[in-house]
């Protein structure tokens, strides 16, 4: 599906952002960059380095991020910005997205997704939308239920959380975090506030405080 219909090529059936048909265009292992160096587009600074089991990742797309140890990296075409850059877990039953969004604003982005003019994935069922804008930080964080996700396994329910927030380079980005409802939700939130705390945007220099300057 297209959380946001304008973000990549093809209209599908609303559970993914990828490209209809679209296969993967790489898949590899993701590595450990050389440096602990990163930024956080949250108001508080982040630690000197990610939590345990957690790594730092320079992407192919420009942007730093934390993702779990031993995860994969695939990436799908989008009309807009960067491509979109999916992580998975070796089970496939996790997944961490990355994309640009094409919105205004988050709260526009989401206005958009929730409207009925966006396909929603079967059995969507939305738990919360949350402001979270605070002092220098603009963003909202969207949870969700769904039956499947297109081109994901069957776990039964799924569980999703999509924040949408303007990084430092003052572009709007996603990342969402997938998981298994059945083994409950604060590994999914877990997953999405690690990766915020270490997201450094494309053409940018972030340190752990969350400071950035453009290179």
């Amino acid at each position: 599906m297209s959380l946001v219909l304008t973000l990549v090529v093809g209209k599908d059936d609303g559970d993914d952002r990828s490209q209809k048909g679209q296969r993967h265009s790489s898949s590899a292992p993701v590595t450990r960059s050389p440096s602990p160096v990163s930024g956080s587009p949250t108001p508080s600074p982040s630690p000197s380095a990610p939590p345990a089991g957690y790594e730092l990742h320079d992407d192919g797309e420009g942007f730093r991020v934390a993702v779990p140890e031993g995860w994969t990296r695939a990436t799908v075409p989008s009309e807009y910005g960067m491509a979109v850059v999916n992580f998975r877990s070796p089970d496939r039953e996790h997944r961490l997205q990355v994309y640009e969004v094409s919105e205004a604003s988050p709260e526009a982005s989401f206005d958009l997704y929730l409207s009925d003019q966006t396909a929603k994935p079967r059995g969507f069922e939305q738990l919360g939308l949350t402001n979270l804008d605070e002092g220098d930080f603009t963003g909202s964080r969207l949870e969700y239920l769904a039956d499947t996700i297109r081109n994901e396994p069957d776990v039964g329910t799924w569980h999703v959380y999509d924040e949408r927030f303007v990084a430092a380079d003052g572009k709007i980005y996603a990342l969402a975090a997938y998981g298994p409802d059945a083994d409950g939700r604060e590994d999914e939130l877990e997953l999405l506030t690690t990766a915020l705390a270490w997201f450094c945007p494309p053409g940018m220099n972030c340190d752990p405080a969350g400071n950035a300057a453009l290179d």
